[in-house]
């Protein structure tokens, strides 16, 4: 079988940390065929395989733990143990029926050896989850070639095998069923295989398993690498049509906009009866777009929400979700006040706040995440009275960072790949005995240091970390959105 997918744990504990211990003690116990097991117990790592796992089995479970630097094929056959001793692994049993190596987990005190990584899960019996940027996923589009886009019939996506007809069996697996093999078996057609799944808005990895021989969609042009070395079809489920009534004599018509870079040449749009549509996805938030027909750039004519733009120009507006009210109290001598931050690409010309009796502000539509903002007031930038730097807004926090101590020391920061690894954005707070900051995080691995006093530190009671190019190591956090 080849290596297991993109979204399926990369370490995931076959068995209770009682179990493998049992394991170590009585090494008479019999062996089951699929024994195969990485885990984590008092410091160290242990790996068990039966001897009967068959090679197919033992071939993913290397894949899937990166353990092709260890040789236990050739252990297998050979029973020695060289190449396991020189990268720091022990042969705790080696009998007829299994056999079971440990390796003692690094500390914080070699965190300067570049060689040293961790990516193990902090919570034990938690299935470990894949590596996130921590960015969410805010746009996607799909490519086929051969045969239409799924049917969609409101959530329900109609995935066709095209071909095939003379396979056995045929199957589909993907990040929707946790790349069961088994779960979700394909109904024969006169031209290939179809399988209705269930699926939110949002981006979706899967593959086709015929006769047992997993698959990327040969007629999907969109492919992902897993890191792993595992190519995965990627699948849209989308919740938005772009649609432009008219300029049917246009040869080609273009969509661009902040959620593809404004790239002019990448969103080819489909041409209808009556015009031109495109179904995307779009995250929740506040989108600027234009069209492009023929070479010729112009807002949506349907579409009366607009935006300013750099070129004394317009670009059209889709918001969706719900909006947050920027507020200045103050102010009321000024001419123009511009709000700017992460969210538009710190444009400053594009968000003008409204004057009140009060102050200034202006509703603006944001999805779930971590933001930087200021304004430009008459041409001068407003900044944080405690950070000296941006503002910042953390919409639908549901994590809560946590430094005990260091109750003499004047500041302290948080930083990670949620904030673009601001040094003195997200200053914590002092409470009680700890300082704490909350924020929204992905699904997925995140890496973070606190900043004492202008000292870059790892989390000192969290074991997990792992190198970096400075070789000063980072914190690692792995985080289920349902914690």
């Amino acid at each position: 079988m080849e290596m297991r997918r993109h979204n399926k744990s990369i370490f995931k504990w076959l068995f209770a940390c009682c179990t493998m211990l049992l394991m170590l003690t009585v090494q008479t116990a019999q062996a089951q065929v699929d024994v195969k097991s990485y885990s984590v117990k008092n410091g160290k790592m242990f790996i068990a395989i039966g001897k009967d796992l068959h090679k197919d089995s033992l071939k993913n479970f290397i894949a899937q733990y990166e353990l092709a630097d260890l040789d236990l094929y050739g252990f297998l056959k050979t029973g020695s143990a060289d190449s396991l001793n020189k990268l720091g692994w022990k042969v705790d049993i080696n009998n007829a029926e299994v056999f079971v190596i440990s390796k003692p987990l690094f500390s914080l005190d070699n965190v300067n050896d570049p060689g040293d990584k961790i990516i193990f899960t902090h919570k034990e019996s938690m299935d470990v989850l894949p590596p996130n940027t921590g960015d969410q996923v805010h746009f996607g589009f799909n490519r086929f070639k051969n045969k239409a886009a799924f049917a969609v019939s409101d959530s329900v996506v109609r995935f066709f095998l095209r071909g095939n007809t003379n396979a056995g069996v045929a199957g589909l697996a993907g990040s929707f069923n946790n790349w069961e093999s088994t779960a979700l078996r394909m109904t024969k057609t006169d031209s290939g295989w179809i399988a209705d799944v269930k699926l939110g808005p949002g981006k979706h990895w899967y593959k086709f398993i015929i006769d047992g021989n997993w698959k990327v969609d040969r007629d999907n042009m969109s492919v992902e690498n897993d890191g792993l070395g595992n190519d995965n079809s990627v699948y849209y489920k989308t919740n938005y049509i772009f649609k432009l009534d008219g300029y049917t004599n246009a040869k080609k018509v273009f969509l661009s906009g902040s959620f593809n870079d404004w790239k002019e040449k990448e969103l080819l749009m489909q041409r209808t009866s009556s015009g031109w549509m495109l179904p995307v996805y779009l995250s929740e938030g506040t989108h600027t777009y234009r069209f492009i027909a023929d070479g010729n750039w112009f807002t949506d004519p349907a579409n009366p929400d607009k935006l300013p733009n750099e070129f004394n120009d317009f670009n059209s507006v889709i918001r969706i979700g719900n909006p947050y009210l920027f507020k200045l109290d103050g102010f009321l001598d000024a001419q123009k006040v511009v709000l700017l931050g992460s969210f538009n690409g710190w444009k400053v010309d594009e968000l003008f706040m409204y004057k009140t009796a009060t102050g200034w502000e202006l509703p603006y539509t944001l999805g779930s995440g971590n933001y930087e903002y200021k304004m430009k007031i008459d041409g001068r930038f407003t900044e944080n009275a405690v950070t000296k730097g941006n503002n910042v807004l953390v919409i639908d926090p549901n994590f809560t960072f946590r430094l005990k101590g260091f109750e003499n020391v004047k500041k302290v920061f948080l930083s990670g790949d949620f904030n673009n690894w601001s040094p003195n954005s997200f200053a914590m707070e002092k409470v009680g005995d700890e300082w704490i900051f909350k924020v929204h995080l992905n699904r997925g691995k995140h890496r973070y240091k606190f900043v004492v006093d202008g000292k870059w530190i790892l989390d000192p009671v969290n074991k997990l970390w792992e190198q970096n190019e400075h070789d000063t190591g980072n914190s690692i956090l792995w985080f289920e959105q349902d914690q």
